[in-house]
Order: structure tokens, then sequence, then C-alpha cells
């Protein structure tokens, strides 16, 4: 990112805003919604994925640890901002396809695997939006979608929205955007590890300027965050299902482009 045009620097700067309004006012959805925009301005995963890495970790634990202290400070100790029951199930469930995902030992080609899992998640997404929601009978469709979104973060960090259509499911709608904030947390530790052993760029001395412009975003999106809150339930997840449709969109069309 060192030879790039003024121009440029100032969509990079726009981009990372918009990715930090996506991340706060929903809790996912950061990365997949920012990505295919940042590579229209240069195409080099490997130049993002780490800021995008970096910047995740440092909101999401903010974000988790802010709504643990405000629920402490309300007296109700007894509650939780977080359904850590449910984020060890999960998480017993993604960690080996996570790990997979990282080293790199695909079974199908990324682009097959990448399409399929999108018109899943389009799917998925439009039966929230159209207030159908799907619900599953059994657990294996929920283990089979945590696997592959797990498999997914690992190989590109875009399995956001496969795994949010089961949390949703499984998740109080007011413990929903943390309990994610702290699994995405655990995930990108794990990738961040692997950039560090495979010798990958961290990109640091562009944070100074990044991070501040997520800052912007991340504040709006906190905003629209508690108006979400307030609204009525049904309205909620219609605005899950249509931003899941969406994310998956932009994702199909870059994965078959």
């Amino acid at each position: 990112m060192q030879d790039l045009l003024w121009y440029q620097y100032a969509l990079i700067g726009l981009i990372f805003c918009w990715s930090g309004f996506v991340r706060s006012s929903l809790g996912f959805g950061g990365a997949v919604l920012a990505l295919p925009f940042l590579l229209l301005v240069l195409d080099e995963p490997l130049v993002f994925l780490p800021l995008v890495a970096v910047h995740l970790l440092i909101f999401s634990s903010w974000i988790a640890w802010r709504g643990h202290r405000q629920i402490q400070q309300a007296g109700n100790s007894g509650d939780s901002n977080i359904d850590w029951r449910y984020l060890k199930r999960a998480l017993a469930i993604m960690i080996v396809p996570k790990l997979i995902g990282v080293v790199g030992l695909l079974t199908l080609p990324a682009e097959l695997m990448t399409a399929v899992i999108f018109v899943i998640v389009i799917v998925y997404g439009a039966s929230y939006a159209l207030n159908r929601p799907f619900r599953s009978r059994s657990k294996t469709v929920d283990v089979v979608l945590l696997a592959l979104g797990g498999y997914v973060s690992g190989a590109s960090l875009i399995g956001a929205p496969l795994i949010v259509a089961v949390f949703a499911s499984h998740v109080a709608k007011h413990q929903l955007r943390d309990t994610l904030f702290v699994l995405w947390f655990i995930l990108v530790v794990i990738k961040m590890v692997s950039f560090i052993i495979a010798g990958v760029d961290l990109q640091l001395e562009h944070h100074l300027w990044l991070l501040p412009c997520a800052m912007v975003g991340h504040v709006l999106g906190e905003r629209v965050h508690q108006a979400l809150l307030g609204a009525r339930s049904e309205v909620f997840f219609r605005v899950l299902g249509v931003v899941l449709v969406a994310v998956s969109l932009v994702g199909l069309a870059t994965s078959v482009g």
C-alpha cells in the first residue's frame, strides 16, 4: 500500500468506515461487505485481510467487554451479554473445520465451495426477510452449517453469514451481537497466528490512520444497533435476513466474477 494514489487511500478509508459501521450495528458482515470493494482498489487480499483481522480483534473485544460492564453497573449480576453455553457448543463443532481451513487442506475448489455456501445463506437469509424463518427439526443441518462456516472462516475470514444464520436461531436477540463478537475474536486469533507463522505483512503502519476511520463507522453503527434492539422482534430479524442476503449476493458475485 505504499505506492497508491491519494484517491485510492481516500477510498480505502471510506471502505473501512463502512466496515466499522456494519460490524458494530449488526455484529457481522464487516469483512464480507468490505473486502469486495477493497479488492477493487487494490487486488491483493493479503494486504487487507490482516488489517480487517486486527480491527475485528480490537472492536470485538471492546464491545463485548463494555456490554459486560454495563450489565454489572446495572446490578444484573445474574445476567450476561454473552450466551456462553451455545458459544462453547458451536466452537466444539467449528474448531476442527476452522483449523483445516487455516492450513489450506481444501477438499473442493475454493470458488465452488464459496459459491455453494453463499447460495445456502441467501436461502436462509431470505426466510428471515420474508418473516418465515427456517427452523431445522434436527441438529444435523446446524452442525453442517457451523462446520462449513468454520472452514470458510479459516480459509478466508468470510464465514460470518453462514455462522450468523445458525446463531440467530439459538441465541437471544439481546445477546446475539456480543456473543458473535466473542466468537469472531477467538476465530480471528487463530487466523492471526497463521498469518504470523506464514510471515504475512500485518500492515501495522496503516493502522495509525485506518483505525480512526473504522472508529467513525463504529460510533454510527452503535446508534443503529440500539435502534434495532428497540424495534419489534420481527423487524429485527427481517433486517437481519435482508443483510444476510445482501452480504451473500456480494460474496457470490465476487466469487463467480
